[in-house]
């Protein structure tokens, strides 16, 4: 057909696939021209703006069925998260939506617009604002990780690997999430203030703070003795160490360079101070999110790690100028997502993007691998 509004007036069901910081301009072109009693819906990861124009620009007689795939455009749909939300539509209308989509295999979870921007905020936003922050830190510092001996084994392959899978990705995937969505803004200045702050308490040597803060916020997302449950990892751990170990980009040294884990520290401080337990939002989780809990979980579930990372935080200072760029990197990001810049974002994103691309080939390739097998060796 020759344009949208031909397809609006012709089609049954519409589905709106473009950028969430371009919904409400397409959805005002367009969905005037929306066919009677059709059916729209949009795959926008922030739902609030999308809703918002569906409200606005959409006839009264049209129903809205949003949809959202929880996973990157790599990975196989089935079994795969697919949140469908029953906004304005009658029962039929949602049940063809359902067999639609259906043809994708993937696990169909039910929510509000709000409840699903709250949880994207929780498992994506903020994960994502890590990976972001440690590319920046690289870029910054001029290198590659995978060329040295700090960045090589298990938890510093999921690191490396998913930065160079987020930076690979077009800018405006991530930015929407974080700029358009009000729960993931709040969330995303937590996370440079947790990494500020305990970073700071590393250069002061504040050790009994640190330690009693970052085991606080260990109960309080993991669970333990305090808290009065058995941790999260009682049953089965989200991930094995054997199966992290065979994904790694450059060659493991003989005995690795110590790490502080700045990155996951502040994840979990932040998940304390905003009251979330990552746990309670695995159904919609994505693949990336897994496997970054699965490497959080991993460092806190080990008395003996976790004691190593802290005192390497207090005590050695080989990668200190590493850990500034992180947090310089946290906070530019949170700045930049608190002032609703999208060409700022973008600007920051792909200067760092061009630093890496050279190896996204070979990233991408093994990041895939690396998905697979994780997702495979946690399927219930």
């Amino acid at each position: 057909m020759r344009n949208g509004h031909l397809v609006s007036r012709a089609s049954d069901w519409i589905m709106y696939s473009v950028e969430a910081a371009a919904i409400a301009k397409v959805v005002a072109e367009y969905g005037p021209s929306t066919k009677q009693n059709a059916i729209v819906g949009g795959q926008t990861s922030c739902k609030d703006p999308e809703i918002k124009a569906f409200e606005q620009y959409l006839p009264s007689d049209v129903d809205i069925v949003s949809c959202h795939s929880l996973h990157g455009p790599n990975v196989d749909t089935r079994g795969q998260p697919l949140v469908l939300i029953k906004h304005r539509a009658s029962d039929a209308s949602f049940q063809k939506v359902e067999t639609v989509l259906s043809c994708l295999g993937s696990k169909h979870v039910y929510l509000s617009a709000a409840h699903h921007d709250r949880i994207t905020a929780d498992t994506q936003a903020v994960t994502h604002a890590a990976f972001l922050s440690m590319g920046k830190a690289w870029h910054a510092s001029e290198e590659f990780p995978w060329e040295g001996a700090r960045y090589v084994g298990g938890i510093e392959n999921v690191k490396i690997n998913l930065m160079l899978r987020i930076y690979s990705q077009k800018w405006h995937v991530y930015a929407g999430l974080a700029i358009l969505n009000p729960e993931a803004r709040k969330q995303i200045a937590q996370y440079a203030r947790s990494s500020t702050e305990l970073y700071k308490l590393m250069l002061e040597g504040r050790a009994d703070e640190l330690r009693r803060r970052v085991y606080a916020a260990k109960e309080r997302v993991f669970g333990g003795a305090a808290e009065g449950q058995p941790p999260k990892w009682a049953d089965k751990p989200l991930l094995r160490d054997e199966v992290l170990d065979r994904f790694s980009l450059g060659r493991r040294p003989d005995a690795p360079l110590p790490n502080n884990h700045l990155a996951l520290l502040a994840m979990v401080d932040c998940w304390s101070a905003l009251g979330t337990v990552p746990y309670d939002h695995m159904i919609c989780s994505t693949p990336l999110f897994r496997l970054w809990l699965g490497v959080t979980e991993s460092l806190f579930r080990s008395p003996g790690r976790l004691d190593e990372a802290l005192r390497i935080g207090l005590e050695d200072n080989t990668f200190r100028s590493d850990d500034l760029e992180f947090v310089f990197a946290a906070r530019g990001w949170a700045e930049c997502v608190s002032l609703g810049h999208f060409e700022t974002w973008k600007e920051r994103f792909v200067v760092t993007q061009k630093f890496f691309e050279p190896r996204f080939p070979e990233a991408i390739k093994v990041g895939n691998d690396m998905v697979k097998a994780v997702l495979d060796s946690t399927r219930d």
